[in-house]
């Protein structure tokens, strides 16, 4: 079928030169130089006609969007609620209206009485294009609600306060938050972090009921550019936690929660390289850190001496420890072993742990919902990739669990229907990569299937192997489903992550492809048989595979992709660049770090050959990957490679890195890509 003819970017002359190598740009004005602000009229022009084109090429596929769209929608509860939960005189809930796009937040005496409706999203969001809560929390005291919001996707939260007993706001009005609100012991005031104009949160700020914002007591302030700053508390409540770090170091500082006016404990100065993090019972430290072992460690220590540690758990080489939350009775250790996850009681007076044990092979658990301190049940959730989202309590003194509740399928799930597995593929270097799977139990294992791949691998970012309703719209085609672990997350421990950034950057883009021909050689599909998608960073590691392997992709999904890399990581001004330096290296100080760059980014290395069908997606309010990337990338991929697949670019220009707002708005984005992938798959039946 012929598309109507594409729009052709302008293309004029830009270059720059580095350690001695000069880069030409010619799509460099799509950058308009008042952002965050883009008023340049022909980038807009630009980024229209690409919105057009994209609306004209999907509109003979609008039907399977808008069926994808119904059995999607079809298979979630409108009216969904969660779990109530208890902490302290309250129990709190939400839910969703019937047909709603935003969450109802309720609660009701823990002591018997009417339900009370405390935040109504659906309210705030009327008449907005894009609506995003963040921070949500009441004072102890029960008495005030501290919320934040972002009606345009540009991530600076304005923070409002409700008299909870009248129903008013009050008139404090806190812009530029980009961290959790946590209150003070006495619910008079709570701390919060504010981002600076270059997207980065640098000082934590508390703020007192009743006076002035300008008043606002400045607490901490972080001077390093490459570091962002965050507030916390303790599990009991009894500390308040200002953090602050990169990708891998941190820092961290106690107040007591009753006294924010006191001076500032650092537990133990920054050390590069070392991460940690803090919970506190009885006066106790517990210090999870990756100081001897990048698989992490618990330690103690005195809070009268918090830099001397003692050793509690060592390290290990099976289990990575991924975090310790402190209850009055027991201590919590979460990790995983293997790449499954794994949950551990332990009492504070020693002997043998208690492990949680699950039924199936492949699964995710976790510690849900616990705000209280002193409790004898802990709340859990647990999916897999064919048991849908299930909640638990787990009854401490007996072990027993307790199904609170199943996931509902309205439309109707068999699970019996599908069958999953656990799969490694070894990579060109002979490190096995795990592979999650999941298919219909008739999937033909004779080449001839076809598969959507997914991943990520960046950050130290695990991809779970869980329940997904908009997956079955795959499932029921005939298709299979599989998620790669490759290196860059931390599924199999930090060293896997390690050995995927930085100068084994390569390694995640390897990994990647590897998997893909191991599940060819096996049967599972075809070369040009094989959906990809990814966003963000897992957008960057599209375009480096559709570089290096183009004829191995039948559909290419890439959001809000990091693909213009080198150009982000020379230019400090940008927001993230320079916390972003120990993810991808320095290519300003270090020339190996620009040339490794250069090597693998995806804008850069774009050849004159063939490409699959790509669809691409971008957000004009996008602090984290800027519009102009997913721009750039589309304009270069369309003036060189040497195909007639078709190429997308939608930007969302009332949104930004998440894409739209609303359960249903964001389902509807889901559709046009899935159409778009069974489209190009020739699997729409």
């Amino acid at each position: 079928m012929s598309h109507p003819k594409p729009p052709i970017a302008a293309t004029r002359p830009h270059s720059f030169t580095t350690h001695g190598v000069t880069v030409d740009d010619q799509w460099a004005w799509l950058r308009d130089p008042g952002y965050p602000t883009v008023t340049d009229k022909d980038v807009l022009a630009y980024l229209e006609e690409e919105n057009a084109y994209f609306e004209q090429v999907m509109a003979p596929h609008k039907p399977l969007a808008e069926t994808l769209f119904a059995e999607m929608r079809g298979r979630i509860k409108e009216d969904e609620s969660t779990v109530p939960q208890k902490d302290g005189d309250w129990i709190y809930w939400t839910d969703f209206e019937m047909g709603g796009e935003y969450r109802r937040w309720w609660r009701k005496p823990a002591a018997g009485g009417e339900d009370q409706l405390i935040l109504n999203e659906p309210e705030l969001a009327a008449g907005k294009e894009y609506f995003s809560l963040g921070a949500f929390s009441a004072s102890d005291d029960g008495r005030w609600l501290a919320y934040a919001y972002d009606d345009n996707g540009s991530e600076r939260f304005e923070v409002r306060i409700k008299d909870l007993e009248t129903g008013e706001l009050l008139p404090d009005v806190i812009p530029g938050v980009l961290s959790e609100l946590v209150w003070t012991a006495d619910s008079k005031g709570f701390l919060y972090a504010l981002v600076n104009d270059n997207w980065r949160t640098d000082r934590v700020k508390w703020h007192k009921l009743g006076e002035p914002v300008e008043q606002d007591v400045e607490l901490y302030f972080e001077s390093d550019e490459g570091f962002r700053v965050g507030v916390g508390e303790t599990q009991s409540r009894k500390w308040l936690i200002v953090s602050t770090g990169d990708h891998v170091t941190s820092e961290v500082y106690l107040l007591p929660a009753d006294n924010p006016a006191a001076p500032m404990l650092c537990v133990s100065p920054r050390k590069v390289g070392r991460e940690y993090d803090v919970d506190e019972h009885d006066g106790t430290l517990f210090i999870h850190t990756n100081d001897t072992d990048p698989n992490f460690r618990l330690a103690t220590a005195s809070i009268d001496n918090p830099g001397e540690w003692s050793e509690r758990i060592g390290a290990s080489k099976q289990f990575y420890m991924t975090g310790v939350v402190c209850f009055a009775g027991f201590f919590v250790v979460e990790g995983r072993e293997d790449g499954l996850d794994q949950i551990e009681l332990h009492r504070y007076e020693g002997g043998a742990p208690t492990r949680i044990t699950f039924p199936e092979a492949s699964y995710v658990a976790g510690v849900g919902d616990n705000p209280e301190y002193d409790i004898d049940t802990l709340r859990l959730s647990y999916q897999s990739m064919v048991t849908p989202g299930t909640v638990y309590d787990y009854d401490v003194a007996t072990g027993g669990l307790t199904t609170l509740k199943v996931q509902a399928i309205p439309s109707g799930y068999d699970g019996s229907k599908y069958r999953t597995e656990r799969l490694k593929i070894a990579a060109r270097d002979g490190v096995e990569v795990p592979v999650s799977i999941v298919y219909p139990k008739d999937f033909p294992r004779d080449g001839s299937g076809k598969l959507y791949l997914y991943s990520y691998g960046a950050y130290g970012i695990a991809i779970p192997p869980g329940f997904s309703t908009s997956r079955m719209s795959f499932l029921d085609r005939g298709m299979a489903f599989a998620i790669a672990h490759i290196r860059g997350g931390d599924d199999l421990g930090q060293q896997w992550q390690l050995d995927g950034k930085l100068e084994k950057r390569t390694n995640t883009f390897n990994d990647f492809v590897d998997v893909a021909r191991g599940l060819i050689a096996q049967g599972y599909t075809h070369e040009g048989g094989i959906a990809i998608a990814g966003r963000s960073a897992g957008g960057e590691l599209m375009g480096a595979v559709v570089n290096s392997d183009p004829e191995l992709w039948g559909a290419v999904v890439a959001d809000v992709p990091f693909v213009d890399v080198l150009n982000t990581m020379l230019d400090e001004s940008l927001p993230l660049t320079p916390g972003e330096w120990p993810e991808w290296g320095n290519p300003i100080e270090d020339p190996k770090a620009f040339e490794l760059i250069r090597s693998y980014s995806p804008y850069d290395n774009i050849t004159a050959q063939a490409y699959p069908p790509l669809f691409i997606s971008g957000g004009l309010n996008d602090p984290r990957v800027t519009y102009w990337e997913p721009a750039k990338w589309a304009a270069k991929l369309r003036a060189t490679k040497t195909d007639d697949n078709v190429l997308l670019l939608k930007t969302n220009m009332g949104a930004g890195h998440g894409g739209k707002s609303g359960r249903w708005e964001s389902l509807k984005e889901a559709a046009d890509e899935m159409a778009f992938i069974l489209w190009q798959m020739r699997a729409e039946g």
